[in-house]
């Protein structure tokens, strides 16, 4: 079974906190096609140090 070389792990990283102050890192991992979407991705993904929902963008 041949795997597929165009799906990557990626790190998604809340911007919100970043710029905050606020202690502490929420950071996910999931995965993405290359192919389909070449852009950096941008999700919105709950935070428990702030304690909502915020804005995830895909780190390099």
């Amino acid at each position: 079974m041949a795997k597929n070389k165009s799906r990557v792990q990626v790190i998604l990283e809340c911007m919100e906190q970043k710029t905050s102050g606020v202690p502490g890192m929420s950071r996910y991992i999931t995965t993405k096609n290359k192919k389909n979407t070449p852009d950096r991705l941008e999700r919105k993904k709950y935070n428990p140090y702030l304690r909502k929902v915020t804005v995830h963008r895909e780190i390099k």
